[in-house]
């Protein structure tokens, strides 16, 4: 069954941590979002390979995973789109497809039952451009309800969508004002919302990657918040912007506003490798303090093949998020199989979330900070570190080495115990007393991670 009855009890609903505004807090408790999936739009791909659907979700959390981007996209083969036919076989937007719609209520159900936390992105930029576009609903030549002169949509664009040649884009009256076409871009949204604001554990975001001008962006993030607020119910919505530069103006639009935009995703970050990729998420993380204390989302890291420097530095991504203070972070797809853009939910994905969460259950990540300045003799890209300097420090190295660390803050004697990432096994625990600096050696080669604690939290 869905989530009906208590759907207005906003303590239960994903949000903020009330004592540490980083993070999100979901039924009452922080919770950390780890995840990973084969397919970004996972209500479209109900026989999603092998099993199915819920096997893949049953996977993830199998391996300690709670978190899954979802977008509203049908451009997949075998995916459906949102809206009916005629009997002639064409499109009219003033009906449903059944089977869209019932694919995104039996998803949401799935993870609901899973306590999997939901990205919802309302718009992909890739469904509107290119053969997508061909396909698409809203393409006045697919669809009964407007021409292409009526709509101002043309019937082909052959170039990639960030060159912005649809006007799709453009449609809210503070920018070119196209009743017309915003009518029925409303009522899909409402659509969407009528079934989404039943659950608690869905998240909320406006675009994939877009390079549009504030304006579309800011329409809908207060269209979504005022419906959620005429029914009651408590949301957080941010947007993704294109530029991998997170210096570029354009993520100001989400940085400097906190009212608007509850929480921040610059997934796009993940473009960058080794020491480039901690220190701007550090620089931005600096900026959203100083702009209101706000989570931090990472809802794709790329690394493939020839995407965002490999596998394995795909993998090093994960954790310099998760040590770097982020309130997430998902493994990118692997739908395209001779360029994937990221790993999903593949066994080396697996591995070191469920690392991950072994680590990250036996401190308190929430009152951690990022701690690199504790560590010596390092150096670029070789350790990293958090810390609740009085209790307990985590070191993450992804590839060997060794580094001191100060823990001359520490209220008690630490222990002191190495976790082999790959074979997700901890190694012995060794008692430290009486140092303020313990050397750190990784007791070999490859990705390992060491917990200092004086305490147990779990």
């Amino acid at each position: 069954m869905g989530y009906h009855q208590t759907v207005k009890k906003d303590s239960l609903r994903i949000q903020p941590y009330k004592k540490n505004a980083r993070y999100w807090q979901y039924k009452g408790e922080p919770v950390l979002l780890l995840g990973a999936s084969d397919e970004d739009n996972l209500f479209n791909h109900p026989d999603i390979w092998p099993y199915g659907l819920e096997s893949h979700l049953d996977l993830m959390a199998y391996n300690g995973g709670n978190y899954v981007r979802n977008t509203m996209s049908s451009r997949d083969h075998g995916n459906v789109w949102p809206f009916g036919k005629t009997q002639d076989g064409i499109y009219d937007l003033t009906t449903w497809n059944g089977e869209y719609w019932n694919r995104f209520k039996d998803f949401l159900t799935m993870t609901y039952e899973r306590d999997i936390i939901v990205q919802i992105e309302l718009w992909d930029r890739f469904d509107f451009a290119r053969d997508p576009w061909n396909q698409n609903p809203f393409n006045p030549k697919n669809n009964v309800n407007y021409t292409s002169e009526e709509s101002g949509l043309p019937e082909v664009i052959q170039t990639h969508p960030g060159q912005k040649e649809n006007p799709f884009f453009r449609s809210p009256p503070e920018f070119e004002d196209n009743p017309l076409l915003l009518k029925f871009q409303e009522a899909l949204v409402d659509q969407i919302l009528s079934i989404s604001l039943e659950y608690p554990h869905i998240l909320y975001c406006i675009s994939n990657e877009t390079n549009e001008s504030p304006k579309w962006s800011d329409f809908w993030a207060y269209y979504i918040l005022k419906s959620a607020k005429e029914k009651n119910v408590l949301i957080h919505v941010t947007e993704m912007w294109d530029a991998w530069d997170l210096s570029d103006p354009m993520h100001k639009a989400t940085f400097e506003k906190p009212n608007l935009y509850t929480y921040v995703d610059i997934s796009q970050n993940n473009h960058q490798q080794e020491q480039a990729h901690w220190d701007n998420a550090q620089e931005v993380r600096t900026e959203i303090q100083e702009n209101g204390r706000r989570p931090i989302n990472s809802v794709k890291i790329y690394g493939g093949l020839n995407h965002g420097g490999g596998f394995e530095e795909g993998t090093h991504k994960l954790w310099r998020n998760i040590f770097g203070g982020f309130a997430s972070s998902r493994f990118h797809r692997t739908s395209n199989p001779f360029n994937p853009s990221g790993i999903g939910l593949s066994p080396l994905a697996q591995t070191h979330i469920k690392s991950m969460r072994m680590l990250t259950d036996r401190m308190n990540v929430f009152l951690s900070k990022p701690a690199n300045h504790l560590l010596g003799y390092r150096h670029d890209d070789e350790a990293y570190a958090m810390a609740d300097v009085e209790h307990q420090y985590a070191v993450y190295f992804p590839n060997g080495g060794s580094v001191t660390i100060d823990v001359s803050d520490a209220s008690g004697a630490l222990s002191l115990q190495w976790l082999n990432i790959q074979n997700n096994e901890w190694e012995n625990e060794i008692p430290v007393k009486g140092r303020s600096t313990v050397q750190l050696t990784a007791p070999g080669n490859g990705p390992w991670a060491v917990l200092l604690s004086n305490v147990k939290y779990f």
